[in-house]
Order: C-alpha cells, then sequence, then structure tokens
C-alpha cells in the first residue's frame, strides 16, 4: 500500500436546519440547497480526486453574522476528524470583540479557531473595512494570532487592497477569488485589483466559488480557465488553495464536477505545485496538521 499527499477543501459549509436557521436561504434562488447540510453527507459526496488525492480534510467556514453558529462549528470540528479548522464570525465594530475571541477560543473546540470572516459582500458602505471600529476588530484578530478571510465583491476589492495596506502582519485569504464575473464576461476591472492586492505578500486566495459565479447550466472549463491563468500569474501556486464551496456549489455542478474542473485544469502543472495548491498552501495557512493518506481506495470511498 503506497501513500500520497492528501487532498484539503479549503472552503465549504455545514447546516443544520433544524438547529439553526439559515435566512439567506429564503432566497428563491437557492431553493435546491434549502436542507440539512452534514459532514457525512459532504464525505459521501466529495469522492472525486484531484491529481490522484482524494479528500482528507477540510476548513469550515460561518454562514451568517452569529455568535451561537461558530460556537456550533467548533464543538463539531472537535467531533469531526474530517474538519481541521474554523473559519468563524464575531463583531468586528463591537467594544468587546476580544473578550469575545477570548471566550470562543477557551470554549469548546477553541483550538481549531483559526479564522474571522464577515460577509462584506452583503455591506453598502463603501468603505466598511476602513471603519475605525472595523479596524479596532481586525487589531483583536491580528493580537489572537488569528487570520482573516476577506468575502467581498469584484466591485468592492479596493476594500481589500485598502486591508492589505493598513495590516501588513495580518494574515489574510481572498475568499472566492473576489468573485469576479464569469457568466458576464467581465474580467478586466477584476484582473486589476486582484493582480494590486496580490502584490502584497501576506495575501492568499481560494479558488473556490468561482462556478456559481459562471452561468449555472452552460459553464464550462474554457470559462473558469481565464480566471485561473490570472490567479496562477497573479498569486502563484504557493499562494493559492482549492476549495470547494459545498454545498452552494451544488448550485453549479456540485463538488465533484469542480474537483474534475481543477483536474483539469492542473494538467502540466509541476508535482510541486499541484500540492501547494490542494494542500500546502492551506495547511499552511489555517495551521493545519499534515497528513498522508493512502492511496488503494477503501470502501468508505465509493457510493
Amino acid at each position: 500500500m503506497t501513500s500520497s499527499p492528501s487532498l484539503i477543501d479549503a472552503h465549504h459549509h455545514l447546516w443544520d436546519l433544524a438547529r439553526r436557521p439559515q435566512p439567506w436561504l429564503d432566497d428563491p434562488a437557492v431553493a435546491a440547497i434549502r436542507r440539512t447540510f452534514t459532514a457525512d453527507d459532504l464525505r459521501s459526496t466529495a469522492t472525486r480526486p484531484i491529481a490522484g488525492r482524494r479528500l482528507h480534510g477540510t476548513v469550515i467556514v460561518q454562514c451568517v453574522p452569529d455568535v451561537p453558529e461558530t460556537e456550533d462549528l467548533l464543538a463539531l470540528a472537535e467531533q469531526e476528524p474530517l474538519i481541521g479548522a474554523v473559519v468563524g464570525w464575531a463583531d468586528l465594530t463591537s467594544p468587546a470583540i476580544g473578550d469575545v475571541l477570548d471566550r470562543l477560543l477557551a470554549g469548546p473546540g477553541g483550538t481549531y479557531l483559526r479564522s474571522l470572516r464577515h460577509l462584506v459582500q452583503s455591506e453598502t458602505d463603501p468603505g466598511w473595512l476602513q471603519r475605525p471600529d472595523v479596524e479596532r476588530g481586525l487589531s483583536a484578530v491580528r493580537e489572537r494570532g488569528l487570520r482573516y478571510d476577506v468575502l467581498v465583491r469584484s466591485h468592492q476589492l479596493d476594500q481589500a487592497i485598502r486591508l492589505a495596506e493598513r495590516f501588513p502582519d495580518l494574515p489574510q485569504v481572498l475568499n472566492h477569488a473576489g468573485k469576479p464575473s464569469i457568466a458576464r464576461r467581465e474580467l478586466a476591472d477584476w484582473e486589476r485589483r486582484v493582480r494590486m492586492l496580490a502584490g502584497h505578500p501576506q495575501v492568499v486566495c481560494k479558488v473556490s466559488g468561482l462556478i456559481t459565479e459562471a452561468d449555472h447550466e452552460t459553464w464550462s472549463t474554457a470559462d473558469i480557465r481565464p480566471v485561473w491563468d490570472v490567479l496562477l500569474s497573479a498569486f502563484g501556486p504557493d499562494r493559492l488553495m482549492f476549495g470547494s464551496d459545498w454545498p452552494v456549489a451544488n448550485l453549479a455542478g456540485g463538488w465533484n464536477r469542480w474537483a474534475a474542473t481543477v483536474d483539469e485544469l492542473l494538467t502540466g502543472c509541476a508535482e510541486s505545485d499541484i500540492q501547494a495548491l490542494v494542500a500546502g498552501t492551506a495547511t499552511a495557512f489555517y495551521g493545519l496538521a499534515q497528513h498522508t493518506q493512502d492511496t488503494e481506495p477503501t470502501p468508505t470511498q465509493h457510493t
């Protein structure tokens, strides 16, 4: 039996609607995923290897601006071997942000809290990330050795650039590559801003969420490749990490189809570059445990 480096999914969600509502799922556009999704669902779904690697570990990410949800995710991480880190939420604008973070870190599963995220994409203030109260909160994140997941839309990337300028010692990761307008094929402004952001070495990027920015019904690898090429050129594989954005990815083809697309896009890449993108960058950024896995399939790898 041989072993190979593992595959890390650096961005996925789970939710139990019986325990905690997800109001954003009331949108008719996401009706197809308006149900509970568990870690076992992810295991049974994520069966497609990438470059011969099968899923071995994940980073689970918050969905709603709610500290109790983060507490649930941390408790789950403590019990679920698949989850290696949690990206949680706390109110960055609160004067009590430091106390809240300390409580989360000291609570059940607190050692799995590695990063914070806020849904900046939903904020109408074009300078939200530069608000004094937000910057005070980000300082509290930095002081506790945590990272920050940057969730902005393409037109908000200037905020991410200013954040990188003002917090050079806060490790940051751009979620979903800044949500380029793939469906409309409007990439010029996105590319210019992404390249500026990539000029800051403390910033890395998730290759995730791209298929839901494309046409959900008709997208192909050819639609994703221009974005892929820009990201590889701007960040390099050592600052890129694979993420599925599952189960949101189900709106546009699902985990396995996205994995097959990434596998195709990696064709011709050096082994060291593949390893960085599918596991190494995420492992280093989120402080994940190093793992190898058996390449010989086991019964649990088949559905």
